[in-house]
């Protein structure tokens, strides 16, 4: 009887032990992190990562109560944490000390859990490489001068008064000014034939002398752009237009430090940080080829130390910590173009790509580059309009994913923003889309998912219980990469394993019956946009010039490819290759849209419009491809999309897992 009363528990002792299991099983479930119940030397710390708005310097603060920190590791964008004690008995003392400790960080308050742990990855420093062409340096300007320069920029005048000198103009995401010429937001451009009067304020000359005489610029720019961001406040990925700006860009932080993120078109990517009073320096393949953008945040994942403040991140998990960002104003300076742009990266250059419809593809490079033209980077400038407008599951799809047993491995190949992932918790749901942003957007919701292509993912084969592919496979421009993609599909599973892959329809009709795609049509002419239903929308449509339906032959009497269709939204297909425009309007204003050039981008007078490359599936052309290792169950039309449900027979050949070895 004595040795019972010493093991109960008060109601709240159980209530802290309940929450602690619970965490425990987060962290095995969400990322893969086994704990132990004898003690160690390491815990991990639920609830106190830089993930969830706990700051380094305040974590340490707490665990240093139980006894001598001997490292502490912050891993980015993660709610936990990981800290190793100088011995297990103050390991111990912190275990019992201060789990279910409540923190309070800025307005928020947080509870700690601890769990022991075997081990703790401590791997060093890997630095990634800056883009070529790209330089940050610090302190390039003194205080004094910062405050100078601040006071230069004048503020109160009325955000649409042109005022003959600068044009001041309020964007969604910040406000902005402009010197020497004013750039256009809705056509990405600068009007060379207006200049401001006035110039540049005469309070940036001794910055600009000083860039020429170090050799960053070899001429002096005419034209900045100022640009004030709030705390919170970002500006999306984009490549400054190539026609308008010479190469080289300077770009001056003042106020507070931020992150500043630059892509690749290959998906490689760096985070560069921006100290107060730094001068960013972009030449070259930076300036070019590379996006670059602000990630909305209210606080930045940095470096503790303050050396070396600027330039690339590192993955140094015990030198991370959280930045709070403040009011930021940056000065851009560029120097107009006067002839058009010869750069070395015509894919992306305005200059040099042709404004006529792409043709469809003659060989595999062909295929790559349409897709990434047409697809990608489409995705890429459109996501957070494009998850905004899908949060219905499909309900075929949810009854698929309700079926799969307690325990199943589900792989969502294309998942978009991950409305997929959280249907049924049951199964353990991971994710892949081709899009960084709307990966970014499944991470942000709590849910597993990475940026793969669909043609090769990087899963050993044979791990999945149930794979989907919903409106993914109809992007892939020949018939011999949708065959590679449904075959990817089937790599994944597992014999006995189910897959379901959803394409778009040729026969928006079916049985009598329209698609919704044709009944949100209201017009007799069909020429409704996507997202416009307006008179005047309907005006701009009528008399488009649509690409080339057939293929056609030169003088040489050679077929030559045939360009795609551009498709009127809501309206029956004429042709199975065609471009569908989306016309981007809500979560990016017109302003600042398709500030990159990567993408062919439609200028209206109401929203920007992309074109997406699609091809429609003709009844029973699906089915055709779905012959290898597989049995179809079913197929169907489900509101203009064909669909088919197939099971996995027997393993085929393949050498993935061999190159995942390598």
């Amino acid at each position: 009887m004595e040795g019972n009363r010493s093991v109960r528990r008060t109601k709240e002792e159980k209530k802290l032990l309940r929450r602690q299991i619970k965490a425990s099983h987060t962290l095995l479930k969400h990322e893969g992190i086994s704990t132990v119940l004898n003690p160690t030397k390491h815990l991990v710390v639920s609830n106190g990562g830089l993930g969830n708005g706990v700051s380094r310097e305040s974590l340490l603060e707490v665990l240093e109560e139980g006894g001598t920190v001997e490292s502490l590791l912050t891993p980015p964008a993660k709610p936990y944490a990981f800290v190793t004690y100088s011995s297990t008995q103050e390991s111990q003392n912190a275990y019992t000390l201060l789990n279910g400790r409540s923190l309070l960080c800025e307005d928020q308050s947080v509870t700690l859990y601890f769990s022991y742990v075997e081990k703790v990855d401590c791997n060093g420093a890997v630095s990634s490489v800056l883009p070529p062409g790209l330089s940050v340096l610090e302190e390039f300007v003194s205080p004094e001068e910062e405050l100078q320069l601040l006071k230069a920029v004048d503020w109160t005048s009325n955000d649409d008064d042109d005022d003959d000198v600068t044009v001041q103009k309020a964007l969604k995401h910040r406000r902005v000014k402009h010197y020497g010429y004013e750039f256009r937001y809705d056509n990405n451009n600068i009007d060379k034939d207006k200049p401001l009067p006035g110039g540049l304020p005469v309070e940036c000359d001794a910055l600009l002398q000083r860039c020429l005489t170090d050799g960053h610029i070899s001429v002096l720019p005419d034209q900045l752009t100022v640009n004030q961001y709030q705390t919170g406040q970002g500006i999306p990925p984009h490549v400054d237009t190539h026609s308008p700006f010479e190469d080289t860009i300077l770009s001056l932080s003042l106020g507070a430090k931020t992150v500043m993120d630059f892509k690749h078109p290959d998906g490689r990517s760096v985070s560069v940080v921006l100290p107060e009073r730094s001068l960013l320096v972009m030449k070259g393949e930076s300036r070019y080829l590379w996006t670059h953008g602000i990630t909305p945040r209210k606080f930045d994942v940095v470096p503790v130390s303050e050396d070396g403040g600027s330039g690339v991140m590192t993955s140094d998990l015990s030198n991370l910590t959280l930045s709070r960002r403040g009011t930021r104003t940056s000065l851009t300076f560029r120097k107009i173009r006067h002839t058009p742009c010869n750069c070395a990266y015509p894919s992306v250059c305005d200059s040099q790509q042709p404004p006529s419809p792409p043709t469809m593809p003659v060989v595999e490079a062909d295929a790559c580059h349409l897709e990434a033209q047409y697809v990608h980077r489409v995705y890429e400038e459109i996501s957070s309009h494009f998850s905004s407008t899908r949060h219905s599951p499909w309900p075929q799809v949810r009854d698929f994913l309700l079926s799969l047993p307690p325990g199943a491995i589900l792989a969502d190949i294309g998942c978009g923003n991950g409305k997929y992932l959280g249907i049924n918790p049951e199964v353990m749901s991971l994710g892949c889309d081709r899009s960084a942003n709307l990966v970014q957007i499944c991470r942000e919701r709590g849910y597993e998912a990475f940026v793969s292509d669909a043609l090769s993912v990087p899963l050993r084969s044979g791990s999945c219980d149930a794979c989907i592919s919903i409106a993914v496979i109809h992007h892939f421009s020949t018939q011999e990469r949708r065959q590679s993609a449904i075959r990817e599909l089937v790599r994944l599973l597992k014999v006995g394993g189910r897959a379901l892959i959803y394409v778009w329809a040729m026969e928006q009709e079916y049985n009598n019956q329209k698609s919704k795609y044709l009944k949100e049509n209201k017009y007799e002419e069909n020429v409704m946009s996507t997202e416009e239903n307006n008179p005047k929308q309907k005006k701009e449509h009528v008399g488009k010039i649509t690409s080339d339906v057939k293929n056609t032959k030169d003088s040489s009497g050679d077929v030559t490819p045939r360009r795609i269709h551009v498709h009127t939204n809501r309206t029956a297909f004429i042709s199975q290759d065609l471009l569908v425009p989306w016309h981007l309007k809500g979560n990016k204003d017109k302003n600042q849209a398709a500030a990159s050039t990567e993408i062919p981008v439609e200028k209206t007078s109401q929203t920007p419009v992309f074109h997406r490359y699609y091809h429609v599936f003709q009844q029973g052309e699906l089915e055709e491809l779905c012959v290898t290792g597989v049995k179809v169950l079913r197929s169907y039309h489900d509101q203009g999309n064909w669909c088919v449900e197939l099971v996995k027979t027997h393993d085929i050949s393949s050498n993935h897992d061999i190159a995942l070895e390598k």
